[in-house]
């Protein structure tokens, strides 16, 4: 693109590069590497009291890495990590990088059919699993090639009096962990016991190497591993760092909040790596529904900058505890995952005096494509900002083979060194999402003439609940197998609370199925946030010549 096809250039606050060197670091692993080193003596992470300096966190992942390595594991063998937010995380996490081990982020909540697809497509060979999902994995163990399994609880790294009082809370007075039978596991600590002065792996760290497979629904519903190489994920940390050093500022007295899980590839990104990379603590939040440890979060510690999804930051402003605390610390509010509203930015704007600001992205862009700048001046509430530096983003108009004009919709689509690999073993679907190095994203926009993007529609059918993507496919797969069920569509609905929620339009055979049973036994098959909030019976759906039943029908 040239550089008047290239107007949000010109909207760069002072400072911020046009480009970026994408190449800087060979792999990711040499960029957590320098962050280990250089901030050796600050906090890095902290989950529950439990501070984890960068060293310790240096000497810690050392000992996982080299544990995987001696339980057989080799470079480019997948680790699935199916925890939430603790401290665990980022030690299992960079010591599979140090080992050269490709991790497969897991969502915890995941029901034992969907541990398994996505267990059995990406051929993980080991697993660190918190304990409360363990009888979950023991079901599906069998079917996978999982030989390693590392079990871990919700107090295992605090200290001796607080672990065991939280573990016992967990496990026995709120009754969170289902008894499981997984006689070859260890814990955590064991892993890092037996893994210490045992040597790591060498291996090729060459940018291209895959060392994340997210997985994501992308264009359709079968879940896929959207394949990121050191070389997208590298890069695109920088993308993002550059655009947050006009505000952000190095190895800072202040912290960052981290109530997004780890596992999501927006906290991941941002929190798990940018802002780490930058000497920033990141205070972890294992359980964010509980409204009363972000809050907890802020008056313990000089919180900086939060990231979160519209949900959450529309939770906060409501909460009467929150609408006390202290903001004098606050620089940065950045809102992803899914649209920030403008009245919860407008809202959170006036509580805090500080922007909300809104970006974009996708799981197969690493994930950020676009952001808003954090100067309260440049960032613009309704858009999604500007794209980053070193990404060209446009309007394609497909019936007319032309990138649109300023002030025209079309689909946004995005090149970059930020832009996955491809699906992994799904060469076809790569082929429909990526086209002559542009990333189809199937979200529908607009670009101004001053090259802020908006997003005005969508042209797939996914349901974005509190910044999780649901895919109608998958929940009318699980629901067609209802024996009272004759036909079945899932469409998104707005929800206050999350965005969109799922709605189910059903067609029964005979008149006994009631709203409920549908609701129960989709629980059987789906996570929390897949189930319908909402089920219509209908005697017939609406359906194109050729028999597809039209969903968007449903939707209006």
């Amino acid at each position: 693109m040239t550089t008047d096809q290239r107007p949000w250039l010109a909207q760069y606050p002072q400072g911020v590069p046009a480009n970026i060197d994408p190449d800087k670091y060979p792999s990711l692993i040499d960029y957590v590497e320098e962050a280990l080193k250089k901030y050796a003596k600050r906090t890095a992470f902290s989950c529950m009291g439990r501070n984890v300096t960068y060293r310790e966190l240096d000497d810690l992942s050392t000992a996982f890495g080299a544990y995987l390595h001696y339980r057989g594991l080799q470079p480019g063998d997948k680790l699935a990590l199916m925890m939430p937010n603790l401290t665990q995380y980022p030690i299992a996490l960079f010591g599979a990088l140090k080992a050269g081990i490709t991790i497969v982020n897991t969502n915890p909540l995941y029901t034992p059919r969907e541990m398994k697809h996505q267990f059995t497509d990406s051929g993980a060979k080991a697993i660190i699993i918190a304990e409360n999902f363990a009888s979950n994995l023991e079901e599906i163990i069998k079917d996978t090639d999982i030989h390693t399994v590392i079990v871990t609880s919700l107090g295992e790294m605090l200290s001796f009096a607080k672990k065991h009082l939280v573990n016992f809370v967990v496990r026995k007075v709120k009754g969170m962990v289902p008894t499981y039978n997984l006689p070859e596991s260890v814990n955590f600590t064991t892993a890092i016991s037996e893994g210490k002065g045992k040597p790591l792996p060498d291996f090729n760290r060459d940018p291209e190497a895959v060392i994340a497979l997210q997985y994501t629904g992308g264009t359709t519903g079968v879940s896929k591993g959207a394949m990121l190489t050191n070389r997208n994920l590298a890069s695109n940390v920088q993308m993002v760092r550059a655009l947050c050093y006009q505000i952000l500022e190095e190895a800072p007295d202040y912290s960052a909040l981290c109530p997004l899980p780890l596992y999501h590839i927006f906290a991941f990104n941002f929190n798990g790596l940018a802002l780490f990379g930058m000497g920033i603590e990141n205070v972890l939040i294992t359980n964010p529904r509980d409204l009363s440890t972000v809050t907890k979060a802020f008056k313990d510690h000089k919180i900086g900058v939060l990231s979160g999804v519209n949900t959450l930051y529309n939770a906060l402003i409501n909460d009467s505890t929150f609408q006390k605390l202290d903001f004098r610390f606050l620089k940065a509010a950045i809102g992803g995952g899914m649209a920030v509203q403008k009245p919860v930015a407008e809202a959170w704007q006036k509580l805090t005096g500080v922007p909300l600001s809104e970006g974009y992205g996708l799981t197969e862009s690493s994930p950020v494509a676009s952001m808003n700048p954090l100067s309260e001046n440049k960032g613009r509430i309704g858009t999604i900002g500007l794209p980053l530096p070193n990404t060209d983003m446009r309007i394609w108009l497909e019936e007319e083979n032309r990138a649109g004009q300023p002030g025209e919709r079309g689909e946004i689509q995005i090149k970059g060194p930020q832009v996955m690999k491809g699906y992994y073993n799904r060469p076809e679907e790569t082929a429909k999402t990526i086209k002559d190095g542009w990333l189809c994203t199937g979200d529908v926009g607009i670009m101004d003439e001053t090259g802020y993007f908006s997003i005005v529609d969508r042209m797939k059918d996914m349901i974005l609940v509190s910044g999780f993507n649901v895919y109608p496919n998958e929940i009318e797969d699980v629901l067609a197998a209802h024996p009272d069920i004759l036909e079945v569509a899932a469409v998104g609905i707005p929800s206050e609370k999350s965005g969109e929620v799922v709605k189910v339009f059903v067609v029964r055979k005979g008149n006994k199925l009631k709203e409920q049973d549908v609701i129960d036994f989709a629980r059987e098959g789906l996570t929390g946030y897949k189930i319908p909030k909402a089920v219509e019976f209908r005697d017939e759906l609406p359906k194109s010549n050729v028999g597809k039943i039209l969903r968007r029908k449903l939707r209006e």
